[in-house]
């Protein structure tokens, strides 16, 4: 199934860009504005196409295989409702060196709009992709060499993997399905629904090579942390709300992980989140921000993690947060001055932020690049998001980069064939 390593020639991609962002723009019915540093908008190939719509979701995950050649994906033939339980999706990766080519890997009955299914290239292997599934009323996960064919289930899903795979992470995608439609799993019914902190479920840890699963933190024990420095008075008393765990992730050394607690109080819409850090087995747990508001983050090295999140010196900011530490570095305040789904270039010593935006009041969104040593921002296009594509199945973009931080992938709904996968040449950009 699978060739030699390819090169990346960029005189290819922009043969097979030309056509597909023609067609793109036209059916958008507008063109990219010009980026910040008045260079010309990066080149853009959309890779899949209708009727069926494609997506990836989110931006922490291994989209490209090591050589930059297959791209994943997860395909489906219905749009802006909620998932139900006998709603299957498709698993498959699109050949970018054989005309786009569409290969099927599998399928998957545990998935939600903005995350899909955790699909992604396990770390280090060349031929290895897992995926969280459902088998009857438990959740599970499979591995799949995508060479042999071979395929093993473990009796558990994941959320983060560590960066040698031995091992995964996951929160109770149940819990998540009541207090966050859009990140859980339909299908597995909350057993501690009617808790707000139990003591019995939280994050599990899963040995991917035995598929032994172990509950390493529990709610009612995160829960019942001191609250120091909140910097706005909540609603609800912690002790009264229900409380949830959402996006977990391993550190580049995988000798931690960090996860956001968030919780709120009955018919409350909105929460309060703190981002905890711990040791992979749960202990040394450490609140790397207390104040009741992060929202995205990447790790950039094992010590640090890049967040939006809420600070008292600039507010609502990225930052960069010294793991186990106090100390905290506004990034980029009077530019990236909106919260988004932020990475770091690989193999470019951590100058480039590839980051988007949510739609603006025209329902365009940005991705961009943030060059952290000129100040500058590189818009990568202006890609319209129609007023359908809102709330629980609205579509990110969440911009993923490729092995050798050359390509950059999004979701993105716009050039009328619903959401699509989007390939951006930003090599343009980071080799000037």
């Amino acid at each position: 199934m699978r060739a030699s390593t390819p090169r990346f020639d960029r005189r290819d991609f922009l043969k097979g860009a030309a056509a597909s962002v023609s067609a793109a723009l036209v059916g958008a019915g507008r063109g990219f504005a010009a980026p910040a540093s008045a260079q010309s908008p990066p080149p853009v190939r959309v890779v899949t196409k209708g009727p069926r719509h494609h997506w990836f979701g989110y931006y922490d995950k291994l989209q490209f295989d090591p050589t930059g050649r297959f791209l994943l994906g997860m395909a489906v033939d219905f749009e802006h409702r909620s998932p139900r339980p006998d709603d299957v999706i498709e698993l498959g990766m699109v050949d970018l060196q054989d005309g786009d080519r569409w290969i099927k890997l599998g399928n998957s009955k545990a998935w939600c709009w903005q995350q899909g299914c955790m699909l992604q290239w396990l770390p280090g292997s060349k031929s290895a992709v897992i995926w969280n599934d459902r088998d009857g009323d438990r959740f599970v996960s499979h591995i799949l060499d995508v060479n042999t064919g071979e395929k093993r289930t473990i009796p558990a899903p994941v959320y983060a993997l560590a960066p040698d795979a031995k091992w995964a992470v996951a929160p109770d995608f149940s819990r998540i399905q009541t207090y966050r439609p859009g990140y859980g799993y339909p299908g597995v019914p909350d057993a501690y629904g009617d808790m707000g902190a139990p003591e019995k479920t939280g994050i599990w840890r899963t040995d991917l090579t035995s598929g032994k699963t172990e509950l390493i933190l529990s709610f009612r024990q995160i829960a019942e942390m001191p609250y120091d420095g909140l910097l706005s008075k909540p609603a609800t008393p912690p002790e009264r709300a229900s409380h949830w765990f959402n996006h977990l992730l391993v550190a580049p050394d995988g000798s931690r992980f960090v996860f956001l607690h968030r919780w709120k109080g009955p018919n409350e819409r909105s929460w309060l989140t703190r981002m905890i850090t711990c040791k992979p087995d749960g202990s040394d747990l450490f609140i790397l921000n207390p104040t009741g508001m992060t929202s995205h983050f990447i790790w950039r090295d094992p010590e640090h993690i890049l967040a939006y999140a809420l600070q008292e010196s600039h507010g609502n900011k990225f930052y960069l947060f010294q793991d186990k530490t106090h100390d905290v570095e506004v990034i980029g305040p009077d530019v990236m001055t909106q919260d988004g789904h932020c990475t770091y270039l690989p193999h470019h010593d951590n100058r480039w932020i590839l980051n988007d935006t949510y739609p603006d009041r025209d329902r365009i969104q940005h991705p961009y690049l943030f060059d952290i040593q000129t100040g500058v921002k590189h818009s990568l296009g202006d890609f319209p998001s129609p007023k359908e594509y809102a709330g629980e199945w609205r579509v990110d973009t969440h911009p993923r980069t490729s092995p050798d931080g050359r390509l950059v992938c999004i979701d993105s709904p716009h050039g009328n064939q619903g959401r699509q996968l989007h390939l951006i040449d930003v090599s343009g950009i980071v080799d000037s």
